[in-house]
């Protein structure tokens, strides 16, 4: 139903001004994993003349080393301190990684709406959507609204056009799904292919008992 690894949350912030991706979807009930890029904070002019965020970056950088030790539990902890420290998007949105990895989905949740909240970019909205999906119960109308933000702010990612496809096919709202599966398939994910014209004929036979018995 959805692209790619469940909640791939390894894209740990690195450099502020350049967003990891998001984590995204599959079919698989797959367990996260740290594999793929790591966000931690760029250097800025306000970075040295302010100590708190200098500080707050170091953390950071700590907490991507013991990620790379595959030491999850520190990590947290040094994330948690940045955040503690001076409150930065990558800082919160690293910590929601490691808070979802450790089991504490509303914890995870938390920390991406913060990190939105500090600079909106599409990889928590995703690594959101992703979370609310797969909840018990899912929560497909918040699942819609974060792919639905992520997609506004990447319009050209393929992947998240993708995924929020799934979610409305998987909602009955089929003309708005096909779109997107037809901008996924132009954007190169080969699978959406079979996706269009599965919701291609769903439409078909939804207008033909529309117009019923000639």
């Amino acid at each position: 139903m959805f692209s790619r690894t469940l909640l791939n949350t390894s894209r740990i912030a690195r450099v502020a001004r350049t967003p990891p991706r998001p984590i995204a979807f599959t079919r698989t009930h797959a367990a996260p994993s740290f594999s793929r890029s790591y966000a931690t904070p760029s250097s800025s002019p306000s970075s040295s003349t302010d100590p708190n965020l200098t500080k707050a970056q170091e953390l950071i950088e700590s907490g991507t080393r013991a990620l790379e030790d595959q030491d999850l539990s520190a990590a947290r902890v040094f994330y948690q301190q940045s955040v503690d420290v001076k409150e930065t998007p990558e800082g919160w949105y690293n910590l929601a990684n490691c808070e979802y990895h450790l089991q504490n989905k509303e914890g995870a949740i938390a920390a991406w709406e913060k990190s939105i909240a500090l600079q909106p970019f599409p990889d928590a909205h995703t690594n959101l959507a992703s979370a609310y999906i797969f909840d018990k119960p899912p929560k497909p109308a918040l699942a819609i609204k974060h792919l639905t933000a992520a997609l506004a702010l990447a319009p050209e990612d393929p992947e998240i056009a993708f995924n929020l496809a799934a979610v409305l096919e998987s909602a009955g709202k089929l003309d708005t799904a096909l779109t997107l599966y037809q901008k996924a398939e132009a954007g190169g994910i080969d699978r959406a292919a079979q996706n269009v014209r599965n919701v291609s004929a769903k439409l078909l036979g939804e207008k033909a008992k529309q117009q019923g018995p000639q």
